[in-house]
């Protein structure tokens, strides 16, 4: 116990262990780092409290006494539909030009523009350095402070819930760095790893592609260590959830070099991930639990049974299908329904934080025919733009990476010299907010926003979280049902590079009409034959759901009259033209109906 101190003054503190080793508290919501603080800007953290140089050494934790509370003004926000999220997966250093939650809050608009409903940011707690991914976590309750302050991010959250948008934590819980003082607290410095009594940490990692030292979540210690965590993050800042990274690696099967026994069915690890769903759901209800796992089906689809969403990376096959190449082509198994998934959460994406993007590939790699050449960056837009029909009308989650609305063209790999090279993996990347101001950029934008406004309405919504749906992705020559309650729609798309037919299956015969253009298409016997030049595709509706369409359905009094018309064009939205010529002198009477029989009254 400690007494006598100031209400509101921030007070630096250390532990002493055995009289000789120092570390800070990990359970410290805020620390003083004596190598990175410097660096941080006053206008991103006002008046950050002094590292206590000459008095001692190392990161050390803050307390304070009656901080000041933060008063939350969206009281009432209620979290979109798991199965029907749109998230927008971005890393702050790298979206905003400030790097930090007060430039990122003034972005809210244009992202609600654009028709997300969640936000998932790349690790905000504490981590080692400035200049981060921030997957080399060091403190789980402590927020980083080169992005700004508590009020500040509890302030971006608050204003998010305000338009509707969910935050979500990518949430670091398979591993610490050396610098944590779970760590520090046991270990062992002969061999320079966790000491075998380490009662979080296991010796050495049971699993492949582990970084940093490795938690044990089977340990008691480790258990009430990511219940507290949670409950930390989901009641103090009001976060709507959490991605896991490397969920999969949340197991005591010690397969340390088996990629492929590491990724079997494991029932301990469900078990695990059981556990922890049901402290989040306790803590806060509908709160989301996104794993990125990427194990045996049976396992995923489990998960997803109890709940838990997945991630679900198509970035391959998609890249391969936007440059028009048809080896692994096949979305199937972006779907749920493709892996013969009930329930529809698995989270499907076309990149990630950790993937290539398909815009460089398109522009470097891309295939051609003739005139026509994928690495054009007009074309390559247009295809992605193809690629994004499919992506985003398709029912269940998805998820971006930021700037994928406008086709980032520079490498996941990218130098800050602008070369490219595996070891800038984790480099600062251009920012580019200037291709908004391109039409090109600028199309690809709003064909994001089209597809997402028409799974967002209220109307369809039940249709993008069903699993009534049928997937024909397998060649370059694609096509998707959605046999919705309120709402049928049949997405199609030629992603070869030279033009194709097939014939085409529809949930129901008569007129279907393209939703982004002025065309319709009949269909007879449940199909039709479409011919598709290269990265042309289609969206089409059973109905006209943006404005009347006039048809030239004509009810003639006299029907045996010899009548020449014209109409155009046809189908017409708003204004249209018919002409037409009368055998003999008479009284004529025209009527016109929408599709669905009403008369217009025209």
């Amino acid at each position: 116990q400690i007494n006598g101190l100031t209400p509101g003054v921030e007070y630096a503190y250390q532990y002493v262990i055995d009289g000789s080793l120092k570390v800070a508290d990990y359970n410290a919501e805020k620390i003083l780092d004596p190598y990175n603080d410097q660096y941080i800007p006053s206008t991103t953290y006002p008046n950050l409290k002094t590292y206590p140089t000459g008095s001692t050494s190392g990161i050390v934790s803050v307390l304070q006494t009656a901080k000041p509370a933060y008063n939350w003004k969206t009281n009432n926000f209620v979290r979109p539909n798991k199965s029907n999220l749109i998230i927008y997966e971005l890393l702050i250093r790298d979206f905003a030009k400030k790097q930090n939650f007060n430039e990122l809050r003034d972005s809210l608009n244009y992202l609600k523009k654009l028709g997300i409903n969640t936000i998932e940011l790349m690790p905000v707690t504490e981590f080692e350095g400035n200049n981060s991914w921030g997957y080399n976590t060091n403190f789980n309750f402590a927020l980083d402070k080169f992005y700004g302050t508590e009020m500040a991010f509890k302030e971006f959250i608050d204003s998010a819930h305000a338009k509707g948008i969910a935050v979500v934590m990518d949430i670091v819980m398979n591993h610490v760095f050396n610098s944590s003082p779970l760590a520090q607290m046991y270990w062992d410095g002969t061999n320079s790893i966790p000491a075998t009594n380490n009662p979080w940490l296991n010796a050495a990692a049971t699993h492949p592609f582990n970084v940093g030292n490795d938690l044990n979540h089977e340990s008691p210690a480790t258990k009430q260590l990511v219940s507290r965590v949670v409950k930390h993050w989901l009641t103090k800042y009001r976060i709507d959830g959490f991605r896991w990274d490397l969920s999969k690696g949340f197991t005591q099967k010690n397969n340390p070099t088996n990629v492929g026994a590491w990724g079997a069915y494991d029932a301990t690890r469900i078990a695990i991930w059981k556990t922890i769903y049901d402290t989040m759901q306790r803590v806060s209800s509908n709160s989301y639990c996104i794993l990125e796992h990427f194990a045996d089906n049976n396992e995923e689809q489990e998960l997803a049974n109890y709940g838990m969403l997945l991630w679900g990376n198509a970035n391959y096959n998609f890249n391969q299908s936007t440059m028009g190449y048809a080896a692994d082509a096949s979305l199937n198994n972006a779907f749920s329904n493709g892996r013969s998934w009930t329930k529809q959460n698995l989270v499907t994406y076309m990149e990630s934080h950790d993937e290539e993007r398909l815009m460089f590939k398109n522009i470097n790699y891309g295939n051609a025919s003739g005139t026509y050449n994928v690495r054009d960056t007009a074309t390559a837009l247009k295809r992605n733009e193809m690629a994004a029909a499919f992506w985003a009308l398709v029912p269940g989650p998805k998820s971006m990476w930021q700037f994928g609305e406008l086709g980032y063209t520079y490498s996941i790999n990218t130098c800050t010299d602008l070369t490219v090279s595996n070891n800038c993996r984790l480099s600062d990347k251009p920012l580019r907010w200037d291709y908004y101001n391109n039409s090109n950029r600028k199309g690809l934008y709003d064909a994001y926003a089209k597809f997402l406004k028409l799974r967002n309405n209220p109307s369809y919504t039940n249709d993008f979280i069903s699993n009534k749906y049928t997937l024909n992705t397998t060649g370059l020559f694609k096509s998707v049902q959605i046999n919705g309650d309120s709402i049928k729609l049949v997405v199609v798309g030629n992603f070869d590079v030279t033009p194709q037919t097939s014939s085409v299956t529809f949930p129901a015969d008569g007129i279907w009409y393209s939703v982004f253009t002025n065309k319709y298409q009949s269909v007879l016997n449940g199909a039709a034959s479409i011919t598709l030049q290269p990265g042309e595709y289609f969206v089409y509706a059973n109905k006209n759901i943006s404005t009347q369409v006039i048809t030239d359905i004509l009810d003639l009094s006299m029907p045996a009259l010899d009548m020449k018309t014209n109409f155009y064009p046809n189908p017409m939205t708003n204004t249209g033209t018919l002409e037409y010529s009368l055998p003999e002198s008479g009284v004529l009477s025209i009527h016109a109906y929408n599709m669905d029989g009403t008369d217009l009254g025209i």
